[in-house]
């Protein structure tokens, strides 16, 4: 064989194995093995796949309620989920400058359909049932559910979740905390479900329903700043042993679920997680516990 054809057709071959090594790397991934991938080139800036490049976008439920967020402004930095967000970014790698806020309602986070967020924060906890629709982080804040009633009502006396069985509760309707009245409570009569807290709170103001269900940092808030005449009953204990959590929600086999979940574990491994709950929840921490 004439030596430049030798040379030729080993150059084309080369040239061929390497156009296939290239194609392979390039062919689509299944979304499992995508959320899957948790090495750090794969979660460093700019190798991220978010909804706009170069930029985090976090959704949010609007109003935002203290103290998880300071004077309803999620972009602040102020509040418990405000800091933790900033906090997830930058470890991510991004400047709170490059983070872009979204308002998407808090049953619409985690109901079945794309997203148009990285990620959303807005105490939603961690559950099989959700999971079927959406991925998670892993969980950034251990939560309990608790009871508020006026103070001098018949609900305010209850020592035992026993004795709300006759009582008239109401919770946002998606929620743990309706979860918790129907699955541990049982009470005689349906419990009211409300679109927002907002509404939950004025239901309680104006005697429509003895009692509210809600999570304890917010039982706190809501007794100490908004309906002062009213008290926490107790919190219930966690069901099945295992705490109840809050977790980052993500589309469904997102890209990012391993990266945004590595991000939230690195912080609670080094403090900073814990910091940030002294900072905005340290005064939510006792109640009687509900047996």
């Amino acid at each position: 064989m004439h030596p430049a054809r030798s040379t030729l057709r080993g150059a084309l071959t080369s040239a061929t194995v390497a156009l296939l090594a290239v194609a392979a790397g390039c062919a689509p991934q299944s979304e499992d093995k995508a959320a899957d991938q948790s090495s750090p080139a794969s979660c460093a800036k700019g190798a991220l796949a978010t909804e706009v490049s170069g930029k985090l976008t976090i959704a949010t439920d609007e109003p935002a309620y203290e103290p998880w967020f300071k004077d309803g402004k999620p972009a602040g930095g102020e509040g418990f989920e405000s800091a933790v967000a900033y906090a997830v970014a930058k470890q991510l790698g991004y400047d709170k400058g490059d983070v872009v806020w979204q308002s998407v309602p808090f049953n619409k986070a985690f109901a079945p359909g794309e997203k148009t967020f990285d990620f959303d924060i807005n105490q939603v906890s961690i559950s099989d049932e959700r999971k079927k629709a959406v991925d998670f982080s892993s969980g950034y804040y251990d939560v309990r559910q608790a009871v508020v009633a006026l103070k001098g009502s018949k609900a305010a006396g209850a020592k035992s979740v026993a004795d709300l069985k006759d009582v008239e509760l109401g919770a946002q309707v998606g929620t743990t905390s309706l979860d918790y009245i129907n699955d541990v409570v049982k009470p005689k009569e349906d419990p009211a479900a409300y679109a927002k807290n907002d509404q939950a709170k004025s239901a309680l103001k104006n005697g429509q329903v003895d009692a509210i269900v809600v999570d304890l940092p917010t039982a706190f808030y809501i007794t100490a700043a908004e309906v002062t005449d009213a008290t926490i009953v107790g919190q219930f204990e966690n069901q099945g042993g295992t705490p109840e959590q809050f977790g980052l929600v993500l589309d469904k086999g997102s890209a990012l679920t391993s990266c945004v979940t590595d991000a939230v574990d690195a912080l609670r491994e080094d403090g900073s997680l814990a910091a940030i709950e002294k900072q905005w929840l340290s005064d939510a921490v006792d109640a009687p516990v509900l047996k």
